[in-house]
């Protein structure tokens, strides 16, 4: 069955696998390749089955989707689609995340690994010998997943006209604004843990200032983990930028090239206001620090959607974060925000 056969219905949706994986599963990608249609996905095919053209000067307007009633099936995704891009565009997660989980409860209980980094060492052991254990154990604290999302009101009438390529720069920027709140989240997890037991190591500067012999010492700290990756408030961002062995020209290079900041001993720096205390930076391993638990992807109401129902659009995201390796995930601040963060670490353990 070709891809401009396919009959679409609203049933395609909530099948516990996203709409544009039912839809490969009809009418594969493979299939074409070495054609003009090579390169396209499932989704993509549909809309140039039905002349609907997303981006652009010359965009199809909303109307162009209730044009059949096929074509409004597709309008959800649409909607879902231009809302993870914005995700994706204004995201740091998917450089602080060293595994995505998606599951389909909202009950979620992480995998921990208890091995110290004193036995990390793997020692030689005579015949005989008992082998040091790394256990693989299923966390005692349960995950808590948070619903967040947005609901946009508006009308049929209000929409039909409008420019998609117009349409999709509102809905990525609910986009954006749902991956800042999901970065939040995953920065109290980092700096707090995620169940009140495994809040990062507190290290301390040696004066109040932060310098480079500081971040030296605190990079010297990670072993056997690597300091690959800081969070830094935009106050502790500027202060490291500004420090002469910052200076350099690759990292320069590399920050007018990309926008990302490079760290002379090969650590991504992130600036992040969601870090709040202002002279607090957190570094991690992230391969390893942190896991994203998600219920399905970016939700809407598809029911409505196709059904012109725009009063009411709920966009919505279930996620939460835990951490796999709690030693891969320390935190640098003066003295005394330390001692406070140390003090309440100490709190919420017993």
């Amino acid at each position: 069955m070709g891809f401009d056969n396919l009959r679409l219905e609203k049933g395609m949706y909530g099948t516990g696998r996203s709409f544009t994986q039912v839809l490969e599963g009809l009418d594969p990608s493979e299939n074409y390749r070495g054609t003009e249609l090579e390169g396209l996905d499932a989704y993509q095919r549909q809309l140039k089955r039905f002349g609907i053209k997303p981006q652009g000067s010359d965009s199809s307007v909303v109307g162009k989707f209730f044009q059949t009633s096929d074509a409004a099936v597709l309008f959800p995704e649409y909607v879902s689609r231009a809302v993870r891009y914005g995700m994706d565009e204004a995201s740091f997660l998917p450089d602080i995340i060293a595994a995505t989980t998606n599951i389909d409860s909202l009950d979620y209980r992480a995998m921990n690994l208890e091995m110290t980094s004193a036995n990390a060492e793997m020692k030689v052991f005579n015949e005989g010998d008992t082998l040091e254990t790394a256990d693989f154990k299923v966390s005692d604290r349960t995950i808590r997943l948070k619903k967040r999302g947005r609901m946009i009101t508006t009308s049929y009438d209000v929409l039909r006209f409008q420019r998609l390529d117009v349409v999709s720069v509102a809905l990525k920027r609910i986009g954006a604004y749902l991956a800042q709140s999901l970065m939040a989240d995953a920065v109290d997890v980092l700096i707090n843990g995620d169940g009140g037991k495994n809040m990062a190591e507190a290290c301390a500067l040696a004066a109040d200032e932060y310098t480079y012999d500081d971040l030296i010492d605190f990079w010297n700290k990670f072993a056997p983990y690597e300091l690959n990756t800081i969070l830094a408030s935009p106050g502790v961002t500027a202060t490291i930028l500004k420090m002469n062995e910052f200076r350099d020209a690759a990292a320069g290079l590399n920050f007018h090239g990309t926008g990302k900041l490079i760290t002379p001993f090969g650590a991504n720096l992130i600036k992040s206001s969601h870090v709040t205390n202002n002279t607090m930076m957190i570094g991690l391993d992230k391969s390893c620090a942190l896991e994203m638990v998600k219920v399905g992807d970016v939700e809407t109401d598809y029911g409505k959607l196709v059904d012109r129902q725009l009063e009411q659009i709920a966009i919505t995201s279930i996620t939460g974060f835990a951490k796999i390796l709690p030693g891969a995930v320390k935190t640098l601040a003066p003295a005394e925000i330390s001692t406070t963060t140390e003090d309440q670490s100490e709190i919420t353990s017993e």
